[in-house]
């Protein structure tokens, strides 16, 4: 079910549907596509809306209190972004991502998330691996949290699970921060932006295991980049990457 999104309070109550997108200038009509492209493309990398999900442009319309036009408008966007599928008589849904699409994405990933940990391990300042230090303690306090609710026959709230996500984005973009290249991050972020980080995060988020091993890998990769190992960086980040893509692509192979 579609959530209110804080877009929709932003919106002028007095105006009718067709009222801004109609009547207002190219200018801001074309910022309303952009904004209702945004918030539905951070919805679907969150897996909030996942992978099938039916995006209803009379729904949406409702929700952000606009007319259907600039919401098919953001759903084309969308389409040409590879987050969306536009299909006769079925309307709009997330597109399903393919094993080969996966495993190829995690590869150039891997290598450029690699290079972003060398070069960190050379310019990084202490403010960031004071970041990255928070990062892991908080990866490490919500898996704590996790084993503890499993341990009780339980699974872990969507909070926990939430904390130990944003510490894994915190560790990450932190090292793609301290690499210094705005280009080398542009070029990642791409990479994030053509499909649902959620993929990864449902692998982990069904294993201990698997997220004990996550947390240690990212402590190998902090403890080279504090020593200034740039070497052993970038091929620890390399494998970790590489390592997530795999158990990444089982996964929707198995689920395709």
């Amino acid at each position: 079910m579609l959530r209110m999104d804080p877009l929709a309070s932003q919106m002028d109550p007095r105006v009718p549907c067709g009222g801004v997108d109609a009547t207002g200038s190219a200018a801001d009509r074309r910022a309303l596509v952009d904004k209702l492209a945004a918030t539905l493309q951070a919805r679907v990398l969150s897996g909030e809306l996942p992978v099938g999900s039916r995006l209803r442009q009379e729904a949406l319309a409702d929700e952000f209190g606009v007319s259907r036009t600039p919401v098919r408008e953001a759903l084309r966007k969308l389409q040409a972004s590879g987050l969306v599928e536009l299909r006769p008589n079925r309307g709009a849904l997330v597109r399903d991502v393919s094993p080969r699409e996966i495993r190829d994405a995690y590869e150039v990933r891997a290598e450029l998330e690699g290079l972003a940990a060398e070069l960190a391990a050379r310019h990084i300042h202490h403010e960031d691996v004071d970041r990255l230090h928070e990062a892991q303690s908080e990866f490490r306090t919500a898996l704590a949290e996790t084993t503890a609710a499993r341990e009780r026959g339980e699974e872990p709230s969507q909070d926990v699970s939430d904390r130990w996500g944003r510490a894994n984005d915190l560790f990450h973009q932190t090292i793609q921060q301290a690499a210094g290249n705005d280009v080398l991050a542009a070029t990642i972020a791409h990479l994030h932006r053509s499909f649902p980080r959620d993929l990864s995060r449902t692998v982990l988020r069904g294993s201990t295991t698997l997220l004990h091993e996550n947390v240690r890998e990212h402590g190998d990769i902090l403890a080279a980049i504090e020593r200034h190992d740039a070497a052993s960086a970038r091929s620890l980040m390399i494998e970790h990457v590489r390592r997530a893509g795999a158990l990444v692509t089982r996964h929707v192979g198995r689920h395709g």
